[in-house]
């Protein structure tokens, strides 16, 4: 069995008591308490969470802006320093090799965050496409930390640990300050819906950031949260996961992410024809999202039936929805099928789904 890779908090958690399972050959606090108390906490206080598991990129040189067009669907020009732009990251049949977020320092200097799943594919994808361009690519996913601090009460117990003024960095975009006295990039972005900060900062550092955190905000409600609420908070708000909603046979349209592909962004990138027959011809799949009135989660893979009983597509995330206290999830089904009733059959019982447009449940305005 090889041995799980740890992030720099892995004892901070045990001390914690988290509950540390693999996820994606990371061990990582999966809950503290319970997933269903930690996600509300979120959705009503603030919850922090360990991404230091993510990756992180620089790309830098002249040739960085014309790299990065290629590379991803979406229009990195747009940027300006102190923005951030979420994209896909497209093969050339359109399917999807990574989503990630890319951030612009300054005209030959950007930043990249990757899905932790995916560092070694994306670093060798990315070096392989740079060919040509004056541009280096280097990882740095050993050197950085993150901390994500998400919820209503987020920026208030952030702002009182810096003198960056928190009001000014606007949704997507981030700026650069202390925090506890720790140099941190912040990033006004996240996983939840919610309002928060998410904390880019060397990886030396981030004990002594996450005690500064934890403390400062138990006074406002805030608590640890793990994996299961990060993934049954991102389901409520209708974000894709890598490997679920978004993969290698799941192209951006396909999944709903049609505003991140820009197909006259004035320039070719990987993906574009495919893309561009996909948008004209259609999709022959599509993923959907479903609600049930019915408590029984409805487990990935599990398949979806038309309406005369015939699978017509699977399960791609399913979880309880803690605020709604009922199943919900998304299902890549085909596009004839997409608007006609569909179920899915648990233990003889055949549940329907009724299709929703995330988010699920109401979210708050971001600036």
């Amino acid at each position: 069995m090889s041995t799980l890779k740890r992030t720099p908090l892995r004892d901070f958690h045990a001390s914690h008591g988290a509950r540390l399972v693999d996820f994606a050959g990371w061990e990582m606090p999966v809950q503290y308490r319970s997933i269903l108390e930690e996600h509300k906490v979120v959705r009503r206080a603030a919850g922090l969470f360990d991404v230091c598991h993510m990756g992180e990129v620089d790309v830098r040189g002249s040739g960085a802006l014309a790299f990065l067009q290629k590379l991803v669907t979406n229009d990195v020009a747009k940027l300006f320093p102190g923005r951030v732009l979420y994209s896909p990251m497209c093969l050339p049949d359109g399917g999807v090799v990574d989503d990630l977020l890319i951030y612009m320092r300054g005209p030959a200097d950007y930043f990249l965050c990757i899905n932790a799943s995916n560092i070694a594919k994306d670093l060798a994808w990315m070096t392989e496409q740079a060919r040509g361009f004056d541009v280096t690519v280097t990882d740095r996913s050993d050197d950085y930390a993150l901390l994500a601090l998400q919820g209503p009460a987020a920026a208030g117990i952030l702002q009182s640990l810096t003198g960056a003024k928190l009001g000014t960095i606007r949704y997507y975009h981030f700026g650069e300050g202390t925090v506890a006295g720790i140099h941190c990039l912040l990033s006004r972005t996240g996983y939840t819906g919610e309002d928060g900060f998410e904390l880019y900062h060397a990886a030396s550092e981030v004990n002594r950031l996450a005690e500064a955190l934890l403390e400062a905000g138990r006074p406002h409600g805030l608590e640890l949260a793990g994996l299961g609420a990060r993934d049954s908070l991102r389901l409520e708000a209708g974000y894709p996961l890598y490997g679920h909603e978004l993969s290698a046979t799941i192209s951006p349209l396909a999944a709903g992410l049609g505003w991140t592909v820009k197909l006259e962004k004035g320039c070719d990138f990987n993906g574009r024809d495919a893309l561009f027959r996909q948008k004209r011809e259609g999709c022959a799949e599509k993923v959907v999202y479903f609600r049930t009135g019915d408590r029984r989660i409805v487990r990935a893979d599990t398949p979806v039936l038309g309406s005369d009983g015939a699978t017509v597509g699977r399960v791609l995330s399913g979880t309880l929805s803690p605020i709604l206290n009922e199943a919900i999830g998304s299902a890549l089904v085909s596009a004839a099928a997409s608007s006609s009733p569909l179920a899915v059959d648990i233990r003889g019982t055949r549940i329907p789904f009724t299709l929703t447009k995330p988010p699920f449940v109401p979210l708050p305005e971001k600036a």
